[in-house]
């Protein structure tokens, strides 16, 4: 049989590859990230990043969010109080042990003002730094007067200042329930869970919010769990997909629709002294918080609307 000349037609096409549908999926995603009205609220919300549970992305997602917020015009502060420092680094903050850093502020009762720095990423985006010294508060608040209290009233002063506005605070609490976190959910009115989409995902998570329900009887009556956040998401594989589709079904209305991919850009930023706002910002990782950012906005303002 004589073969024909002309080469058969391929019925795969390099656009149907999936590589090209990231690619063009992500385009998508940045056009109307750029096309996104962002509308401040005006008020001051007050975030902590907790989550009883190591290795969820705690850190990453505080100053990630922090940084995607910043860049859409917000005003955020972040207070690390977690002794290791990674938020600090992550924002490119000097944390060595003579800075000036949220353990003056909790123990020796210095003024936010005196010890907040400016991140490079931005004149947005500020920093209370944590240092090693942090490491001892926890033994050293017990003896203090009003222990509990020692951040929200720092941080209440801070913002009785008028220049001193700012949009979002976000904390950032240590992996334990320790006087720390209780400084910090004392001192919030809501609570940012990151959950990673893996196996044991909702490990500890009851814990968590029994400490909040704690919180609520005794100390902050208004602290709420407001927004739940997908980390560390592979859309490959079946577990991602049944653990995210678990978590909305017990959080219906506290999920962001937005998850966070797994990373290698995300993973890289922090030993670059960055966010992954700033390191990659075109990165799929880079997107997906700021995708977030948009969307905790955007529900503040539908809730204040409504």
């Amino acid at each position: 049989m004589k073969q024909s000349d002309e080469a058969p037609a391929s019925s795969f096409s390099l656009d149907d590859s999936p590589i090209a549908r990231e690619i063009a999926d992500l385009s998508a995603r940045r056009r109307a990230l750029e096309a996104a009205k962002v509308e401040l609220s005006g008020r001051t919300r007050v975030f902590t990043v907790s989550n009883q549970k190591g290795g969820v992305g705690k850190t990453t997602t505080a100053v990630n969010v922090a940084a995607a917020l910043a860049s859409v015009g917000a005003r955020v502060l972040v207070i690390d109080l977690d002794p290791q420092g990674n938020a600090s680094t992550a924002l490119g903050v000097a944390h060595t042990a003579d800075t000036p850093s949220i353990y003056d502020v909790l123990i020796d009762e210095f003024p936010l003002a005196d010890i907040i720095q400016t991140s490079p990423e931005s004149p947005n985006l500020l920093c209370a730094p944590s240092t090693i010294h942090l490491a001892g508060a926890e033994i050293e608040l017990v003896s203090q007067v009003a222990r509990e209290h020692r951040l929200r009233g720092a941080l209440r002063d801070y913002l009785a200042i008028e220049d001193n506005h700012l949009d979002f605070v976000i904390i950032d609490c240590p992996p334990s329930l320790g006087l720390l976190t209780i400084n910090a959910f004392t001192a919030a009115d809501e609570v940012m869970i990151p959950i990673q989409c893996e196996y044991y995902a909702l490990e500890g998570l009851s814990q968590l919010l029994g400490s909040v329900q704690m919180i609520q009887k005794h100390l902050n009556p208004t602290l709420h769990v407001s927004t739940i956040l997908l980390t560390m998401y592979d859309g490959r594989t079946r577990l991602a997909q049944q653990v995210a589709e678990e978590v909305r079904s017990h959080f219906t209305s506290e999920v962001l629709d937005t998850v966070i991919p797994r990373s290698v850009r995300v993973s890289e930023a922090p030993s670059f002294g960055q966010t992954v706002i700033a390191y990659d910002g075109q990165s799929a990782g880079a997107i997906a918080y700021r995708e977030a950012a948009v969307e905790i906005v955007a529900r503040d303002t539908t809730k204040k609307g409504s």
